[in-house]
């Protein structure tokens, strides 16, 4: 009988058509180098052999890695197309390399393709779930307000005016800067392209009417909106937000204060405060940079643009500008303290909120514009 060593060999040895591998030795991790030298040495008697035999007879130790080298050398063999056999496997070492036999063996099976079908389905279907939910956040909000508001009203010392003040001066005195210098350039520019336009038709002065109409009806209002929900409302979100992730509002529950009537009825009463009175400074400021485009663009004179702008507009248009100012306010001021409400406790979730906030502001605000052009349109104002 062959006496056992410790070093580790692997013999090779042709039998006709095969060839016969006799690991030898202590096939253990402390010999890697010298075995992975070994099984890699092997590598092309085995794809040239047409049957491969592992005699097991010579080892001395065995161990997982051992055996895993050794079950490469038959997958070698398998691989190549040719069959490999174990023989002489020693009893205690007969459940290792059975287990090594079965590692990796079932791939895991592809994925199907998803239907796109029903991918777009599902993805409608979620969709209108969180639609859903927003509508249902939306009109909540808008219940505990008007409750609030009526336990005001109830009690007109429970207002927080000083919060209310400084809410008006945050979103009203601060904001008239730059939402005059928008708005006049709007006007401005406005003016500009219907003059470059209406000149080719002789149709100069109708661009007062155009303007005029335009502003007071529709672009001063809207734009002051757009702007107010991405000032204001964004800041909304953001306040409140970092209250919501540093656990002030819980701590006004806590000691018995209600977090709507102290944090969110002063912001939306203030908005729906400021938001007419921007919107008319907005207004002004567009029909100046309009007149002033006249002057020096269109050449006319502004005695002539103020006479035009007076026969082309009335208090009408100005009344349907100005009426949808208070609901749009309202709009933008629930949607971002309720979307300030849902943040988490992470900076992501508050930026995350935040952007939400600001989009479906403005989206809301474009589609109440729009229900209030049908409504006046069908009512002849």
């Amino acid at each position: 009988m062959q006496a056992l060593t410790s070093t580790p060999l692997l013999t090779a040895t042709p039998t006709g058509d095969g060839l016969e591998l006799r690991p030898v030795g202590s096939w253990t991790a402390v010999n890697v180098k010298n075995l992975e030298a070994l099984s890699e040495g092997i590598t092309a008697e085995i794809a040239r052999s047409k049957t491969v035999k592992l005699n097991m007879n010579g080892l001395s130790e065995l161990d997982t890695l051992g055996a895993w080298l050794l079950e490469k050398l038959s997958r070698r063999a398998a691989a190549a197309g040719h069959p490999a056999e174990f023989v002489g496997v020693a009893e205690n070492y007969a459940g290792l390399i059975e287990e090594m036999r079965q590692v990796n063996r079932h791939n895991p099976a592809p994925a199907r393709a998803p239907n796109p079908i029903l991918v777009k389905l599902g993805e409608i279907g979620r969709s209108a779930v969180s639609a859903t939910d927003d509508v249902t956040v939306f009109l909540h909000m808008l219940g505990s307000l008007f409750m609030a508001l009526i336990g005001v009203l109830r009690r007109p010392r429970s207002l927080r005016y000083t919060s209310l003040v400084y809410q008006l001066y945050k979103v009203g005195w601060q904001a008239i800067p730059i939402v005059a210098l928008i708005t006049f350039l709007i006007g401005a520019i406005i003016a500009q392209q219907g003059f470059f336009h209406f000149r080719k038709f002789g149709a100069e002065s109708y661009v007062v009417d155009m303007v005029g109409i335009l502003v007071l009806r529709e672009l001063g209002v809207l734009i002051v909106a757009i702007m107010v929900a991405g000032r204001s409302g964004s800041a909304y979100t953001a306040e409140l937000g970092s209250m919501k992730m540093r656990e002030e509002i819980d701590a006004l529950s806590t000691m018995g204060l209600d977090p709507i009537e102290v944090l969110i009825l002063p912001r939306v009463v203030a908005l729906i405060c400021a938001l007419p009175i921007l919107s008319f400074i907005g207004s002004i400021a567009a029909l100046y940079g309009g007149g002033l485009v006249a002057q020096f663009y269109g050449d006319m004179a502004p005695a002539i643009f103020i006479a035009r702008l007076h026969e082309a507009i009335s208090v009408i248009h100005f009344k349907v500008g100005i009426i949808k100012a208070p609901f749009m306010a309202l709009v933008i001021g629930i949607v971002a303290c309720s979307e300030g409400l849902r943040v988490k406790g992470s900076a992501e979730s508050l930026g995350r909120q935040t952007t939400t906030s600001v989009v479906k502001s403005i989206f809301l605000v474009i589609v109440l514009d729009g229900l209030f052009a049908v409504f006046f349109a069908s009512i002849g104002m």
